[in-house]
Order: C-alpha cells, then structure tokens, then sequence
C-alpha cells in the first residue's frame, strides 16, 4: 500500500531540528507532499523551507528527511525541495512547537 500524506508527514516528525529540538514538521518547515505511483513504487517529493536562508542545519535536516521516508517499504526515491517563498514565521509552528519552545 502506498504512503498518505498524513503517514509521510508523521514520519517526518522523527526529523528533528538539532538547535530547537523540535520536529520540522511541528516547526511548519513542510510545505507540501505529492506523492506519485511510478510501478508498484513510490516517488515521493517533499517541499520544505528553513527557518532561515543561511540555516547550518539544513543539509542535516534534508539528508534526515530523505533517510527516514526512503526507509518506508515500497519507496523508490524521495526529492526534497527547498524553497524560500513564503518565507517561514514562528506563526507556521503547531501549538505543540510553541510549547517546547515557550512561546504563547
């Protein structure tokens, strides 16, 4: 059976941001998930953002990404894409990230 979007996204809380110690996708760093069928694989692309454009984690955090979802069975490739537009805000966090991280 092929991954949800709602699987991808839970797998990629397993990635977390090695400065907030939160998860890039509580941190609201996924933007988006489309996921092809090629054969009995799948293809699944990721568009992510970073907290900011000179991040020093982002090469971490795109290698951590494509590691944790190519481990899914029946994955073929995983491509991350990151993109800087919007821009990322503290408002793109879950209220869960807010509270690790003390902001209300």
């Amino acid at each position: 059976m092929p991954p949800t979007e709602d699987h991808v996204r839970e797998t990629l809380k397993q990635v977390i941001d090695p400065e907030l110690f939160v998860n890039i996708v509580d941190l609201g760093l996924v933007y988006g998930v489309e996921i092809e069928q090629l054969d009995s694989k799948s293809h699944i692309k990721i568009d992510m953002t970073m907290t900011s454009p000179a991040c020093p984690a982002g090469p971490q955090l795109i290698q951590q990404s494509k590691t944790v979802l190519g481990a899914l069975p029946d994955v073929a490739n995983v491509e991350v894409k990151v993109v800087m537009t919007p821009p990322w805000t503290p408002d793109l966090m879950t209220e869960d990230a807010r509270d690790q991280l003390g902001i209300f």
